[in-house]
């Protein structure tokens, strides 16, 4: 880090994007507001003076001290502002900081074979895309299976281990996206090696590039946009040999990897690239037998349209936002989780066309598919916060309604 003591917390906001690679309209978009008001916070016309819109700054450059922002002499984390964490997450913690040693699988806890912890994973999968408060439900499942995985990899050897390891692959993927938005960046990142490292055990071309994906996910959610995209080429490059004969699954990993990509150049700025992802995902998606999608990351026709529009909406073209929008009627989308972020982008596309009517009413409709999907996103509940006072008179009883729905979600 360079010596940043003479610098302004504007300028200090600059140089961190930079080294980010961010581009300034993508930074803008993580913290609701357009690329002027940051331009002018960076050039020392406006000052940063609440403290949620600085929180909501370091959020979005992975800042875990306030001082490097604001120049103080004693580290500030974030975390001493944070809410009530999710009730989930205590047990879940404990569940893996426990796990992975033989001694401490508690007693009575019945040996899976690799075959029964897939099952029960792949069930866990169908209900956090079907369930409106998924964290809740599949988070109160979560600490049983994490100490149960570690149980049948210990009790197996060989290809049984292996398949063992593939399994508790795709169970901390699920934990992965469970943790986001409502846990600490160590636990998450926690998740997310552990999920890498259990695929790389098993060593199959199909929990490998899993692996990749859910990384470049997590990558690309902390900023590192060209390390996402260069690891979802990276993963498709592996899935190669498994694509002669394409199996749904593999469809769908190359899809996710795809779209994956797509949004890692869209993040950066980088429009061409972004888009020629997002085409080469919906020919892929057009691969795909009828009905057919993937389970951890749901990847189908309609996810192309969902990442066209959170791509276009982090370019700052919302007419083309729009135009992907209007491709998909969100209850085709069989995803819970995902319709409901559909409907949330939607309602940032919006809000950023300045039209705080529609996009109270989209936010709205999103909320009503999955309350806990939006509530635990942040920029969400800022997006809420806003609409309360953006929208017209006659609006502002139910838009102050809905922050309190969504503040009352934990």
């Amino acid at each position: 880090m360079p010596d940043l003591r003479a610098l302004t917390t504007g300028k200090r906001i600059e140089m961190l994007r930079r080294e980010r690679g961010m581009s300034r309209p993508v930074l803008a978009g993580l913290v609701g507001r357009s690329a002027d008001w940051l331009k002018k916070v960076e050039t020392g016309q406006r000052q940063i003076t609440k403290l949620p819109m600085l929180l909501a700054v370091a959020e979005a450059l992975a800042i875990t001290d306030l001082s490097i922002l604001t120049g103080d002499d004693r580290p500030v984390a974030p975390s001493l502002w944070d809410g009530e964490i999710h009730h989930v997450v205590p047990a879940i913690r404990d569940a893996i900081r426990r796990a992975g040693f033989a001694g401490l699988v508690p007693s009575g806890q019945p040996l899976l074979t690799p075959q029964d912890l897939q099952g029960r994973v792949d069930r866990l999968w169908k209900v956090w895309h079907s369930a409106p408060r998924q964290r809740t439900v599949v988070g109160a499942k979560l600490p049983t299976l994490i100490h149960q995985a570690h149980g049948s990899i210990h009790g197996h050897d060989g290809a049984h281990r292996r398949q063992a390891q593939a399994a508790a692959g795709d169970l901390y993927r699920l934990v992965q996206r469970l943790l986001a938005h409502i846990s600490e960046p160590q636990l998450h990142a926690v998740a997310v090696e552990r999920g890498r490292a259990m695929s790389e055990s098993a060593d199959t071309r199909l929990s490998v590039t899993l692996a990749a994906w859910s990384s470049a996910v997590s990558l690309s959610a902390s900023g590192y946009y060209d390390e996402a995209a260069h690891l979802a080429d990276t993963g498709v490059e592996t899935l190669g040999p498994t694509l002669a004969k394409p199996t749904v699954e593999a469809l769908g990993i190359l899809g996710s990897l795809q779209l994956e990509a797509a949004a890692a150049h869209g993040f950066a700025g980088r429009a061409g690239d972004a888009f020629r992802y997002l085409d080469q995902a919906a020919a892929t998606a057009r691969r795909l037998p009828g009905g057919a999608s993937h389970l951890q990351s749901g990847f189908d026709a309609t996810s192309v349209a969902i990442i066209g529009v959170i791509v276009s909406n982090g370019l700052r073209r919302t007419g083309e936002a729009i135009m992907h929008a209007g491709r998909l009627d969100p209850s085709n989308i069989p995803s819970v989780v995902r319709r409901s972020r559909f409907l949330l982008e939607i309602s940032q596309t919006h809000a950023l066309r300045n039209d705080p009517a529609s996009a109270a009413r989209y936010l709205s409709a999103a909320t009503d598919v999955s309350d806990e999907a939006v509530a635990l996103i942040p920029w969400a509940r800022q997006l809420a916060d806003q609409l309360a006072d953006d929208v017209p008179a006659d609006l502002r009883r139910s838009a102050r309604q809905l922050v309190d729905r969504l503040k009352a979600v934990r």
